[in-house]
């Protein structure tokens, strides 16, 4: 007789929080005492290794929390005017919308990242003022797309799930079809979007770490060239875990956050 196996989505949630950072943590201090154990002899500790390029890694890390908020604000005010093209009673803009949406939602984020950061020039002549492009705008610009797309979908989904006598109230009140958008759908809207939206910030921050490939330094380029620096293979596990606990610091009480938003929403609705 089979015993059923109960799913991992089955375990409480309020488990995982301090299960899953202690686990984390003491798995980055195993490393740490292996790196001690396998370093030469008259070498310095791999303590004291990470604590000195420790600094440097975290303020890469922050250049890629300034280039993941930068994203998604563009992305954002993007992916809204493309939401609504989506549900457009015009059936050439939706078609338009639906377009752009499947191509840069589907599209690879590194391959759109490349494209931006090549095809783009390196500064802009408009009307004899020369307007500079930095490789981190480009990148950030690169990013946005991908976030851009979804965020419409995002808006599409909230939309279409607002209940028809909403709409029906609207139009009983004589509204046009963007005053109904904007003043009674779209705030509702934007409450039920929230959660997948913080869980997509979420995703790009961890995705930032792409424009390392393209040559702008952040906390991965920082890391690799402190290894290379040093030239101890040892170091290679602790501090490329160092800097995935400060990815993980930084996202996993995003995603916490989105659970638990997302059950009081539910509980509301």
């Amino acid at each position: 007789m089979l015993l059923p196996v109960r799913p991992l989505a089955g375990l409480r949630a309020p488990l995982a929080w301090p299960v899953l950072p202690f686990a984390t943590a003491l798995f980055f201090v195993a490393t740490l005492a292996w790196a001690q154990a396998d370093a030469r002899p008259a070498t310095e500790s791999a303590v004291a290794a990470v604590l000195r390029w420790a600094p440097l890694i975290f303020g890469g890390f922050l250049f890629n929390v300034l280039v993941s908020v930068l994203s998604m604000a563009l992305g954002t005010a993007l992916g809204f005017p493309l939401g609504l093209l989506l549900i457009a009673h015009r059936r050439p803009s939706r078609a338009v919308g639906w377009a752009l949406t499947q191509f840069f939602r589907n599209a690879p984020w590194l391959v759109l990242l490349f494209y931006v950061m090549f095809l783009l020039p390196f500064e802009l002549h408009i009307g004899g003022v020369t307007i500079p492009l930095p490789s981190w705008a480009k990148a950030v610009l690169g990013l946005s797309l991908p976030v851009a797309a979804n965020v419409a979908e995002l808006l599409r989904g909230a939309l279409h799930s607002i209940p028809e006598p909403q709409w029906s109230a609207a139009h009983g009140l004589a509204f046009s079809k963007l005053q109904t958008i904007r003043l009674v759908i779209l705030p509702q809207a934007i409450r039920r979007m929230l959660p997948p939206w913080m869980n997509l910030y979420a995703i790009l921050t961890m995705a930032t770490t792409l424009i390392s490939i393209v040559g702008i330094q952040d906390g991965l380029t920082i890391t690799r060239a402190a290894i290379a620096s040093d030239a101890r293979p040892e170091l290679m596990l602790p501090l490329y875990l160092f800097l995935l606990l400060l990815f993980f610091a930084y996202c996993y009480p995003i995603a916490r956050a989105t659970l638990m938003l997302e059950r009081r929403l539910q509980v509301r609705g």
